[in-house]
Order: C-alpha cells, then sequence, then structure tokens
C-alpha cells in the first residue's frame, strides 16, 4: 500500500511537511499574500497550495481577508501561545518588565535564543522611545542585538562557533561583524554581567541587556532600548541587571 502520508509527485514532499511550507511562507514582511504568491514563497505548485488552504483555513490556521489574501488565523496564534519556553518565561517575567518600562519609559525587551537566532518573546513600547525594529515573535541575529549577544555570550561553545563563522549581516555603518572584535565583546558580556550594543541595529538606538538564570543556566534576556546619546550605557546596566535577577528569582519559585 503506498504511504498516504506522501505524494508521488517529488516536488511536494509529505502533506505535513507542505502544510509547514505553507505556514512558513508568512513572516513580518508578508502577513498577507495572495495564492500565487503562496506559491512562489513556499515553492509549491499552484495547485497544491490551492488543495491545502481549504484544511487550513477549516482549521483556523489561516483566514481569508475581504480582499482575497490569505493571513495567518487566530487559531494558529492561540496553539503558538502555549509554548511552555514562551509563556512561563513571558507569565513570570512581565511584572517586571513592566516595572521597568514604568521606571524608564522606555522600550524593554524580553528574549530568548533558538538556535543562531534571537526570539522576542516580549516587548513593552514606552512613550516616545526611539523606534525598534523588533517585534514579538519576531527573530534577529544574535551578534547585533543586546540581548543576542548576552544569549550568544552563554551559549554552548559550538553554538558560538557555528555564529561566528556565517554570514554576519551588517545593519548599520557601526554594526560589528568582525568574528575577533565580536568574541572580545562575547568576553566582556560575561565579565561584566550585561552586554551594550550601540548603533548596531539602527543608528539612534543603543540596548542594554542582561541575562535571566534558571538553575545556574541562561534561559533569556532583558534589554532596555533608548536613543544613543540619551543617557550612559552604565546607569542602563544598573536598572536592567537589577530586573534580570529579580526576574531570575522568580524562575526559581515555585508558583502557587
Amino acid at each position: 500500500m503506498a504511504n498516504r502520508g506522501r505524494s508521488s509527485d517529488s516536488g511536494t514532499g509529505p502533506v505535513l511537511g507542505r502544510a509547514l511550507r505553507i505556514l512558513g511562507a508568512f513572516s513580518a514582511k508578508c502577513p498577507e499574500m495572495t495564492l500565487s504568491e503562496l506559491s512562489r514563497r513556499s515553492g509549491l505548485p499552484v495547485s497544491t497550495v490551492h488543495r491545502m488552504l481549504g484544511d487550513l483555513i477549516a482549521w483556523g490556521a489561516l483566514e481569508r481577508g475581504d480582499k482575497g489574501c490569505y493571513r495567518v488565523g487566530l487559531r494558529l496564534w492561540e496553539v503558538a501561545s502555549l509554548a511552555p519556553r514562551g509563556q512561563g518565561l513571558r507569565e513570570r517575567a512581565l511584572p517586571f518588565l513592566e516595572d521597568l518600562s514604568q521606571i524608564t519609559r522606555e522600550n524593554v525587551q524580553l528574549a530568548v535564543r533558538e538556535g543562531t537566532e534571537v526570539v522576542f518573546v516580549e516587548r513593552i513600547a514606552g512613550s516616545g522611545a526611539v523606534p525598534v525594529l523588533t517585534r514579538v515573535g519576531g527573530r534577529f541575529a544574535l551578534t547585533a542585538t543586546g540581548v543576542g549577544l548576552v544569549l550568544l555570550a552563554h551559549a554552548p561553545a559550538e553554538v558560538q562557533e557555528q555564529t561566528l563563522a556565517g554570514r554576519l549581516e551588517r545593519f548599520t555603518p557601526d554594526t560589528v561583524t568582525d568574528p575577533r572584535t565580536l568574541r572580545r565583546m562575547l568576553a566582556e558580556t560575561r565579565t561584566n554581567g550585561y552586554a551594550v550594543s550601540d548603533r548596531q541595529v539602527t543608528t539612534d538606538a543603543v540596548s542594554v541587556a542582561a541575562p535571566v538564570y534558571r538553575g545556574g543556566a541562561v534561559i533569556a534576556s532583558v534589554s532596555l532600548v533608548v536613543r544613543h546619546g540619551s543617557t550612559s550605557a552604565q546607569a542602563l546596566a544598573r536598572l536592567v541587571c537589577t530586573s534580570a535577577r529579580a526576574m531570575s528569582r522568580a524562575m526559581t519559585t515555585p508558583q502557587v
């Protein structure tokens, strides 16, 4: 009997794999797409995408807008929000993130490492704060962001080597792309207990980040992102490190 989970068309692959390729075609830059755009970005034939859209919409993974474009559905968001690494971390950290936001009126971010990228779990935008490129659920380079430098500094050696040996994207003239300089920055991050990303992502922003621990291991990083020249990195570091220590204690306190 033929394997019903696989198509005879070698260009389509397993049914689940095709569905994931369709879902994976969506991004912050492409949150809504037509059928032909989904086909092009997923690398699947239009006929295949069209067949699978019915099931994805029926389940709630996708929705169809008034203009006929497809977008991610609320059911998929509901399931994704249950991811334990994001949900539990966010719930325990949120009171401290809110405190930090209220004290500074600046951008506050919480992130975790996924492979060689940063994934942002939470972000609170300060009133009148400098604009940032990050978003909740978004991914970014480890080497350019404050939270990324912290997470990379405490990552396994093989992750560090893989990251530094790969393509290091430049976002601004100040983005550090030299592996030797980055190694020194990672060492300083471990020594100082915090990282500074000075105009590496945008030309007007500085990020200061500190690690969040659980059981002696770094599980996340919290940061403040402020306008360049508005205050010193050392002043920000004191606030961020204090908040990170409070979060770390909360991570080890049993919930009632």
